[in-house]
């Protein structure tokens, strides 16, 4: 299925797009790609807000951007993949049968699917500053991204222990 599908099934089955996703095997190449796509829409919906913060306080616009480039595409995947690799070793001390590849899916596949209200989100930012309706939205978005990993690092769970 296309990466744009899953995502919306997502939004309704998260547990079943995540058992798609690992019965496809064991593919690193995904993971990485995952993660930095989501990456990548999470730094664009920053353009908005920039280019506001930018005009406000009469700075430069491209510096501003490639700060946050920098920070996007090279440090904050790797503070993901320490945090796939923490939340490995919960689920692997706390209830066994997970495996690092099934968390790091996990995590970076929700990040993705999550992805789409961060877009609304950056542009709420941009438009209304910070807003109680762009904050609403950040809420939602937070929210989201933290309800498809619990339930993908289930599935990823249930999978392992079952032997699949």
């Amino acid at each position: 299925m296309a990466v744009s599908t899953d995502i919306l099934r997502t939004w309704r089955a998260p547990r079943a797009v995540m058992r798609d996703l690992l019965a496809m095997g064991p593919r690193e190449d995904r993971a990485i790609a995952y993660l930095m796509v989501a990456c990548l829409l999470v730094f664009i919906a920053q353009w908005p807000r920039l280019a506001r913060v930018a005009h406000e306080q009469q700075i430069p616009l491209d510096r501003e951007i490639a700060y946050e480039l920098f920070g996007w595409l090279f440090v904050w995947p790797l503070i993901f993949y320490a945090i796939a690799g923490l939340s490995y070793l919960v689920l692997r001390l706390l209830f066994g049968g997970a495996t690092p590849f099934g968390a790091r899916l996990a995590l970076f596949w929700s990040f993705l699917a999550a992805s789409p209200m961060a877009l609304l989100y950056g542009l709420l930012n941009g438009v209304n500053g910070a807003s109680s309706a762009s904050q609403l939205v950040g809420l939602v978005w937070l929210l989201a991204f933290g309800a498809f990993w619990v339930q993908s690092l289930r599935e990823v769970r249930a999978l392992a222990g079952a032997g699949t």
